[in-house]
């Protein structure tokens, strides 16, 4: 049997009533792997098709032809998926678990790579088991107001296109002391350092403030570092660390009086006041939730760098901003070397982010986008539940308003300024007004926002080597970047999610993407990576199967091409008509690029 992604048999389904209801940890956990097959190995080798109303996908190394039903199709191949999982076994179909799945995708990749992976299915169990214990623990959800925290907290079972959104390398007892999941809320350790073994940089005089004032009672000579309690339990024992203590040189001024929420991305805590962004020695999906030094001093220097182009950006686009980072403080304890001991200087920094408040309008609330756009309804804030009383009508024009806020002001970061925001679902917040429409947009955690080199040449000079290095991009490295956080995995799946709602507007929602993109490269002459996309060009999604299987850092992870949903809508060639006239004559350079 032929099998294409591109192939639709029959008429498709259309969106059920079992969106309503959250999935068992067995089915998510099945289902999220085969999202992964079918975008990065299945589905590029046209291993897939859907007939009906089930989804075939084939391993073909393997010789494993799997199905399941189908909830809904989708124009960009990211279906939606009911029941279980099955594999045809001696001429039947019968149910196959998400560990018996996990084992096969496990053979497959091997067979396929030539490299064996033997942690990858703990990996899977280990997101398994955090999801299940996490549905335990969670009370039934109510239908109070939409609240930020609570958007926060929702993300039960991750990021649909990871294999293991939910591995943690963490006893689960610790894991739910400190998980957004778990509704997590605690104090931080207080550490009294001597002023010259602090290591601190600010692009504000102000910006340390925000941590001085969660103890204010220090002795005279030392600074104050909070430090999170989980974190500084890993840490507590390095000789280095002890040895300091009992000098006298780090005073243990116990757990402080402020009351912490750990956000989405477990290491940046929140009092409603200031985020603090911490290190967190627990690998969390892909990595090590550790800030290394160029992280450091990186989230300072972007701060000072970006000032002029965010204030630029926000004048023009007064929908958007980004939340800076203007400060890190660590220890800086000499190690044999006579230089900082790098463990305790990366695993005891913390980097200090601006707050919402001087960012939001009276009665606005700031929702997390992966929230928003989650599959399932996990709280107040998904989209199904914050348009509950909206017709189709009301959706799109949600939806256009939204694309409104999202789309400009990143094309012009990139365009016009060469800096490469990662507006990925995790990244941003959604302002909602008491209707719940959207008046803004805020993106956060520069650790992702690069810099394009020949943009920021004087800039990025003046720095240390190693800061500079990781705060680049090339330019098609950063394009790529840019439309996978944009498009791929924002965009599309905020507008999957209106699209279960209102299934028969999901062409019309695509066709509001392409006539926002168009808008924009209308009024900037079209530069022409950007007609490319229009045209239809595949688009970039990262590849965060094969990423694990070959346990690379995400800086260098790599892409698969889907795809585009802008040839399936007939709107592609009357756009490049009208923008063809605008795009300028390449350059030498530009014609090679």
């Amino acid at each position: 049997m032929s099998l294409s992604t591109n192939t639709i048999e029959s008429t498709p389904p259309r969106a059920t009533a079992e969106a309503d209801s959250l999935p068992h940890a067995d089915t998510a956990t099945a289902h999220t792997l085969l999202n992964c097959l079918l975008r990065e190995l299945s589905g590029p080798e046209q291993q897939a098709t859907v007939a009906g109303d089930h989804l075939l996908l084939r391993l073909p190394r393997r010789g494993v032809l799997l199905r399941v039903r189908l909830r809904r199709t989708s124009l960009f191949g990211a279906h939606r998926f009911a029941g279980p999982v099955e594999e045809l076994r001696a001429g039947e179909w019968q149910p196959v678990g998400w560990r018996r799945l996990a084992e096969h995708t496990h053979d497959e990749l091997t067979l396929r790579t030539g490299v064996r992976n033997e942690e990858f299915v703990d990996q899977v169990a280990s997101s398994h088991r955090t999801i299940l214990t996490t549905q335990a623990s969670r009370a039934a959800i109510g239908t109070a107001a939409r609240d930020y925290l609570d958007s926060e907290r929702a993300l039960v079972f991750g990021h649909r296109f990871h294999p293991t959104p939910k591995a943690r390398s963490a006893s689960h007892d610790s894991w739910a002391q400190y998980a957004p999941e778990h509704g997590a809320e605690f104090g931080l350790r207080m550490l009294g350092v001597r002023a010259h073994l602090v290591a601190e940089e600010s692009a504000d005089p102000a910006a340390t403030h925000a941590l001085d004032r969660l103890h204010p009672d220090v002795p005279a000579g030392y600074r104050l570092l909070p430090a999170h309690p989980w974190q500084y339990r890993m840490l507590r024992d390095l000789p280095a660390l002890r040895h300091a203590m009992e000098r006298g040189d780090i005073l243990d001024l116990g757990v402080g009086d402020h009351r912490f929420a750990a956000t989405a991305s477990v290491r940046t805590l929140y009092d409603g006041e200031t985020f603090l962004k911490f290190s967190l020695n627990v690998r969390i999906t892909n990595c090590l939730r550790k800030n290394a030094a160029y992280e450091l001093s990186g989230a300072v220097a972007l701060t000072r760098i970006l000032a002029p182009i965010l204030a630029e950006l926000e004048t023009r686009f007064p929908g958007c901003a980004v939340l800076r980072e203007p400060a890190y403080r660590s220890l800086a304890l000499p190690g044999p070397d006579g230089t900082a001991d790098r463990a305790l200087l990366e695993g005891f920094g913390v980097i200090v982010r601006e707050g919402l408040a001087t960012r939001l309008a009276p009665g606005a609330t700031a929702l997390l986008a992966a929230a928003v756009a989650d599959e399932y309804p996990s709280s107040p804030a998904q989209i199904s539940r914050l348009l509950a009383d909206a017709d189709s009508v009301a959706a799109m024009r949600w939806w256009r308003a939204y694309l409104r806020l999202l789309i400009p002001p990143v094309l012009a970061a990139y365009f016009d300024h060469g800096v490469v925001f990662e507006p990925h679902l995790q990244n941003v917040l959604v302002v909602v007004d008491e209707a719940g429409l959207p008046t803004r947009v805020l993106l956060r955690d520069l650790e992702g926002t690069k810099l394009l080199p020949d943009s920021h040449a004087a800039a990025l000079a003046g720095l240390l080597p190693e800061v500079a290095a990781r705060m680049t991009y090339d330019d098609e490295r950063g394009w790529d970047r840019v439309v996978y956080c944009l498009i791929v995995n924002h965009v599309a799946e905020m507008l999957a999610a209106l699209a279960d709602s209102h299934p028969d507007r999901e062409a019309e929602l695509w066709a509001a993407v392409h006539a926002e993109l168009t808008a924009y490269a209308e009024e900037h002459g079209c530069p022409p990576r950007l007609a490319a996309l229009l045209a239809g060009v595949p688009l970039p999604a990262k590849a965060n199967l094969l990423t694990r299987w070959e346990r690379k850092a995400d800086r260098d992870a790599g892409y698969v091409r889907l795809p585009s949903p802008f040839t399936l809508l007939g709107v592609t060639r009357a756009a490049s008509s009208r923008i063809a006239s605008r795009i300028p004559e390449p350059s030498v350079g530009e014609a090679r690029a």
